[in-house]
């Protein structure tokens, strides 16, 4: 177990219960345990294979190759409509993991087996598109980030390169991008709202600001 993630459920504000059974879940079937983009990360051999997510209403256990997966219970979500490989199931409660123990381990093994057989998530190429220097960099070194960034809509694509490209300073650039990597590893826009409180979603007006 690593003590930043046993940090990280100490100071969590919610889901406690159900952020440490996936983690003993995960812990089981062999996964490393790391905390990255301020978030528990679970990997097999230096390759990411599944994130434990907080959100208003619910829990989440991300896959970052789940599109891979079989899902033949058919229980997986989509972070976005266009999402092209992260894959996530939905808690809200601590009963629902411990129902379907069995399930997720399974769902765990079978990712790692992907990551054994080293498979890759295809991916519709966006050539359009010219990043700033600072994001090509960041993607060609976190393939993960890369393979959720590919998944974003075109127009959430644009929106974040217009946004990390502003700054006349490399490091601002550099700055902004390590900011914005939890939420693009979410399949979240830009301007998407994370809280779930804003008054105009799935956009964020602020209006949580003041709730």
């Amino acid at each position: 177990m690593n003590p930043k993630v046993d940090d990280f459920i100490n100071n969590a504000k919610k889901w406690q219960p159900e952020i440490e059974q996936l983690r003993l879940l995960l812990l089981a079937c062999g996964l490393t345990e790391e905390l990255k983009w301020r978030t528990p990360c679970y990997s097999f051999e230096g390759n990411n294979v599944a994130l434990i997510g907080c959100f208003k209403e619910y829990c989440a256990l991300s896959f970052f190759k789940g599109t891979l997966l079989q899902d033949s219970n058919g229980i997986l979500s989509k972070p976005g409509e266009n999402s092209q490989a992260i894959r996530f199931f939905k808690f809200t409660n601590l009963a629902e993991i411990i129902e379907q123990k069995s399930i997720i381990k399974a769902y765990i093994y079978e990712a790692i087996e992907i990551e054994k057989a080293g498979l890759k998530v295809n991916f519709k190429s966006n050539t359009e598109l010219e990043l700033v220097a600072e994001l090509q960099n960041t993607l060609a070194k976190n393939p993960n980030l890369k393979t959720a960034f590919q998944a974003l809509t075109p127009g959430r694509q644009r929106a974040y390169n217009l946004y990390f490209s502003a700054p006349k300073q490399s490091k601002t650039r550099e700055t902004r991008i390590e900011k914005y990597t939890p939420r693009i590893l979410n399949g979240k826009g830009i301007n998407d709202c994370t809280c779930g409180l804003s008054k105009k979603m799935p956009s964020c007006d602020g209006s949580h600001k003041y709730i």
